[in-house]
């Protein structure tokens, strides 16, 4: 019928957005739908492992040891930032929901804010701490060589592991016994601060203008800076001024963070050595 047809078109064109990222859509009337949620989950993570991940799964399988250090780094973060979301929101979010439903929820809610910009939920109910959790995961991104915004993956490991490093007052970082080298390091760090900076700067400026909450400025910026497309639903009442920032930060961040840099300091510099970035 024509009613069944529009109904697995309007399915169709959801999945095919799934793969990219910054669309502005809700989709909670399939939040019990498991045939729908996993099938978008699962063209999220797609696009946001990187080409470089897909090639190595292509060529190598299972044999994950022959697989490039950045795919492994890619596969492990990914998984933890999957897995140790969708457990916080399942204990202390969603409390509401049929349990079936409830992990769905919890599943895709810690998936959409790296890449996607979907959500099966009513984003105004969550608490200020899960806010705070979807603002880390949109900010962190997709990984390198994807369809994703955001700072990406392996900077992230890359610093974490730089500081590991310094605790255990070794010389060097390393990730999967491999030693990273220095410009990496410095690499993911100028990725960290540009990124840093425009959120907090954009979040503070937009609060201050239009006299709101700073918590739901803050989520509407990082969501502009990792080009995701989640929003708490006051884009569309805001100035132009505060439009403007959120332009600006979307333009930055789908540009990249080292893109940018070397722009700005009218520098190309050479590939790092790891290829983690």
């Amino acid at each position: 019928t024509r009613k069944e047809s529009s109904a697995a078109s309007d399915v169709y064109k959801r999945q095919i957005m799934g793969t990219k990222s910054g669309e502005f859509t809700s989709i909670m009337r399939y939040s019990a739908q498991p045939v729908v949620n996993i099938t978008i989950m699962l063209l999220i993570i797609i696009g946001g492992v990187g080409f470089l991940v897909w090639e190595d799964v292509c060529k190598h399988k299972w044999r994950i040891r022959r697989y490039r250090t950045q795919s492994k780094v890619v596969l492990i973060v990914t998984a933890g930032l999957i897995v140790l979301p969708a457990i916080y929101f399942f204990f202390f979010e969603f409390d509401d929901l049929p349990t079936g439903e409830r992990i769905l929820a919890s599943l895709f809610q810690s998936v959409t804010p790296r890449t996607a910009g979907f959500n099966t939920v009513n984003l105004t109910a969550i608490s200020e701490t899960g806010l705070y959790l979807m603002i880390i995961l949109m900010l962190i991104g997709g990984s390198p060589g994807s369809t994703a915004g955001g700072m990406k993956t392996t900077p992230i490991a890359v610093l974490f592991s730089s500081a590991f490093s310094v605790f255990r007052k070794k010389d060097n970082a390393e990730l999967m016994k491999r030693r990273i080298d220095d410009e990496t390091v410095k690499s993911a760090s100028a990725i960290f601060i540009m990124y840093i900076t425009l959120f907090l700067l954009g979040g503070m400026a937009i609060s201050a203008i239009e006299n709101l909450p700073v918590t739901s400025c803050l989520y509407e910026t990082a969501s502009a800076v990792g080009t995701v497309g989640l929003t708490l639903g006051i884009t569309p009442t805001l100035g132009i001024a505060s439009k403007l920032i959120l332009i600006l930060s979307m333009f930055f961040g789908r540009v990249g963070g080292l893109t940018l840099i070397y722009a700005c300091l009218l520098y190309t510099s050479p590939s790092p050595r790891d290829g983690l970035l």
